[in-house]
């Protein structure tokens, strides 16, 4: 956002269902409104932005990504852009670990199941749902958008972190990330 933010006539409005990455985002700073909304039902008028990004945000985390899509084209204006990052689908086939017991696969691709974390009590606190490259293109074109490109990036070669399931090891064999980059005709 602070990128968008120093470009000469940008005029961005960052958005998130947590008021708590909201406070994050106030603590960084920016010259840009913070708004606390669900990406659903988003409170902007038709047609009243030339783009909006998603870093792995709003689509994997809910159950009819089309809502969100939809509602994404209804406030960008015609020949604007989505650009949106998800986890790579086949990342869900792998367990994550970060060494060579992370190269063998250990689910189907192709399981929808969501991926639930529950408190103590049973109650859902984290939930992200799978879908393969081919539902996220169905999704984006049966939203309304035209699929422009679909990047993904390469682990870089200066990188030699570990964290969670992902090292060079496992980043140079398989995508960790999928950025789908959408236009509203």
């Amino acid at each position: 956002m602070l990128a968008l933010a120093g470009r000469a006539g940008a005029r961005p409005v960052a958005l998130d269902i947590s008021h708590r990455q909201l406070q994050h985002a106030l603590r960084i700073g920016g010259p840009f409104p913070l708004v606390c909304a669900d990406a659903g039902a988003l409170p902007f008028a038709d047609a009243s932005f030339d783009l909006a990004c998603s870093a792995y945000g709003a689509l994997p985390f809910v159950a009819d990504p089309r809502l969100v899509l939809r509602e994404v084209r209804r406030v960008l204006r015609p020949g604007g852009r989505l650009v949106f990052s998800v986890t790579h689908p086949i990342r869900w086939a792998f367990p994550d670990e970060p060494g060579p017991e992370g190269l063998r696969v250990s689910a189907s691709y192709f399981d929808r199941t969501p991926y639930v974390e529950q408190d103590d009590t049973g109650h859902a606190v984290y939930v992200e749902h799978h879908r393969t490259l081919g539902d996220r293109v169905r999704d984006v074109v049966a939203s309304g958008f035209r699929l422009v490109d679909l990047v993904e990036p390469e682990w870089p070669a200066w990188n030699t972190s570990e964290w969670g399931g992902w090292s060079p090891l496992r980043g140079n064999l398989i995508p960790g990330t999928a950025v789908f980059v959408c236009v509203r005709d």
